[in-house]
């Protein structure tokens, strides 16, 4: 079935052109044909509005501008910010880490891994010597190799999920239970911890600002979308997740 956004048909050639942008999603075809949705949607509604540029991302980025307002961050909220979030003001933090990762692989038994995950880990609470010997013989990590050491990590070395444990626990503990991340099960122990410096407010103000109004421009920007999106007359396509493709 044709995909027309306001009487006007989606040609092949516009997909062939969007689909390249979204070469790494889950969903590549969906995600452009959101994409090129919402552009057409935007555009519609600069050309009803009387905006006209010299291509269509400059329509959009005036009309963006023109018709949407948000909320500028005051100097409270962003003390607010500051004083929830510590640990991204945070520089010189380190840790010195081991770890086992039982890798989940496609068509791999999900709970058989697991249930062998956490005989490791009750095996290694009643005798953590034996740590660097079962890394070699069972991580799929290339620290392997060494016992599983992952040497020094600074914030951002690793994914967020397991940043937020590691740099929770304390120096010489091993975490107590498996911990989740999207490479699989893993066995964790931090062996030193280098506690690192708070910045002071002043001067980490001016980025905390532009971050607070750049999220709350996209908030803002996302809203007047889906607004344009059900005033639209749009076929052919269900745009479950529109708000995430928003402009490119």
């Amino acid at each position: 079935m044709a995909v027309t956004v306001n009487g006007v048909e989606l040609t092949d050639a516009e997909m062939e052109a969007e689909i390249p942008h979204y070469a790494d999603a889950k969903a590549p075809v969906q995600m452009a044909m959101t994409a090129l949705v919402l552009r057409r949607v935007l555009l519609d509604e600069a050309q009803r509005l009387g905006i006209r540029c010299e291509n269509d991302e400059q329509a959009i980025d005036r009309l963006l501008e023109s018709q949407v307002q948000a909320p500028v961050p005051d100097d409270a909220a962003c003390r607010w910010y500051y004083e929830s979030n510590p640990a991204q003001f945070t520089v010189g933090e380190l840790i010195e880490a081991d770890h086992i990762l039982f890798q989940v692989t496609p068509g791999i038994y999900l709970d058989g891994l697991r249930s062998l995950a956490q005989e490791t880990l009750d095996l290694l609470q009643t005798d953590a010597s034996q740590f660097a010997a079962m890394a070699r013989k069972l991580s799929n990590c290339p620290s392997g190799e060494v016992g599983g050491s992952l040497g020094q990590l600074a914030r951002g070395d690793t994914v967020p999920e397991f940043e937020r444990i590691v740099f929770a626990m304390a120096a010489g503990s091993m975490l107590p239970r498996l911990l989740e991340t999207r490479f699989g099960f893993h066995i964790v122990r931090v062996n030193r911890k280098i506690e690192g410096r708070l910045q002071p407010y002043e001067a980490v103000a001016g980025s905390i600002a532009s971050a607070l109004a750049a999220t709350s421009r996209d908030t803002a920007w996302r809203q007047y979308v889906k607004q344009l999106v059900g005033k639209a007359s749009i076929k052919g396509v269900s745009l479950e997740g529109a708000d995430s493709p928003l402009v490119q």
